[in-house]
């Protein structure tokens, strides 16, 4: 009987759609630059100056590729290696294939800061002084010998390094970019040699130490003398130039961008304040050297065709970034300890982040 009362009845309604739900909106997170997103340009880059340096310069691979993240990184760079490894080589080379000016000074004990910089001389067609420049007014340079020359000289080549702009006579006058200083010194001579004080050190970006080249290596380099040609007619025939001053900047600028997180910032703060608490060290590093080691790992980082900075890459620029910048007590240099030695060992006392 009840179901016969409702037989009649229209049906209910049915009930609205439910709405669809709206899209997800993505978490918010820091910017990541497009370049800094796609470091290939880098490798390429790099890709063709190794290839066209190994045309001339034979091995030394890790003095090639110290030299380049310097120069990504926009520093300078010390090398202490004994005479006849190919340093001047090897900067007439990357001068040939990058684009760049190059230029050469020998440091003496009467080397002047005028003969770095350059001074004014009189010109009698305009009846006044005009600045000559130095042979610093380039942009790859070798500074060979650097600790021959008096605390003067070291003054004023630093300073230039620092701000690439010499002023004289109250007039300033800046240097092209990019800018690279290949500074040397030989490790084994020490007279009439004048030591670079712990602060005109700090102003290398790197410190690279040149072994000498292998069995194999050395035979190779015998090979390209057997042919006939000097090394400048070899460096005007084979070489090409690769890349200009202009994409050379770019490059740097590329390698700037390359990301660091917060652990990685804080295994390089760990590292540097370590320095100052191990025992075999009377000096430890400034925050500078982390400033340093910071970008020199964003130049390697760019290298390996990375966006962001790995433990790895701090580690691989650790040593050249550190060894110029502490101090070893007298009683790890009567053990004949080396900064090296200490510094591996530094490095394992700290504890590497997995993330």
């Amino acid at each position: 009987m009840g179901d016969s009362e409702h037989e009649g009845d229209p049906a209910p309604p049915a009930p609205p759609p439910a709405p669809e739900p709206a899209p997800a909106m993505p978490a918010p997170s820091e910017p990541v630059p497009a370049e800094a997103a796609s470091p290939a340009p880098v490798i390429g880059w790099s890709d063709r100056v190794l290839a066209e340096v190994g045309k001339v310069f034979v091995g030394q691979h890790k003095l090639v590729r110290g030299v380049l993240t310097s120069l990504l990184a926009d520093g300078h760079v010390l090398i202490e290696s004994v005479p006849g490894l190919g340093k001047t080589l090897l900067v007439r080379v990357l001068g040939r294939v990058l684009g760049c000016a190059f230029n050469r000074i020998q440091f003496t004990p009467d080397l002047m800061p005028s003969d770095v910089t350059g001074s004014p001389i009189y010109d009698e067609r305009i009846s006044d002084f005009r600045f000559r420049p130095g042979p610093v007014f380039t942009q790859i340079l070798l500074a060979d010998e650097i600790n021959r020359a008096p605390a003067k000289t070291h003054s004023a080549l630093l300073e230039i390094m620092q701000e690439s702009r010499v002023t004289i006579d109250g007039v300033t006058h800046s240097i092209e970019p990019p800018f690279l200083v290949m500074a040397t010194q030989n490790p084994i001579e020490s007279e009439g040699t004048y030591n670079l004080p712990e602060a005109q050190l700090d102003r290398f970006l790197l410190k690279l130490v040149v072994e000498y080249p292998s069995p194999a290596e050395e035979v190779d380099i015998l090979k390209l003398h057997t042919k006939g040609q000097d090394t400048d007619q070899n460096v005007a025939e084979r070489l090409n130039v690769v890349t200009s001053p202009a994409e050379v900047r770019e490059m740097q600028r590329r390698s700037r961008e390359v990301l660091a997180d917060d652990h990685v910032l804080g295994y390089i703060s760990s590292l540097v304040r370590k320095t100052r608490q191990w025992p075999t060290f009377s000096l430890g590093a400034s925050p500078r050297a982390g400033v340093a080691i910071l970008r020199a790992a964003r130049a390697v980082a760019a290298l390996e065709g990375r966006a962001y900075i790995v433990p790895d890459d701090v580690q691989d620029v650790l040593l050249p970034a550190l060894r110029h910048r502490v101090i070893l007590t007298p009683e790890a240099e009567v053990e004949g300890r080396s900064p090296d030695e200490l510094l591996s060992e530094l490095i394992r006392s700290v504890e590497v982040p997995l993330r």
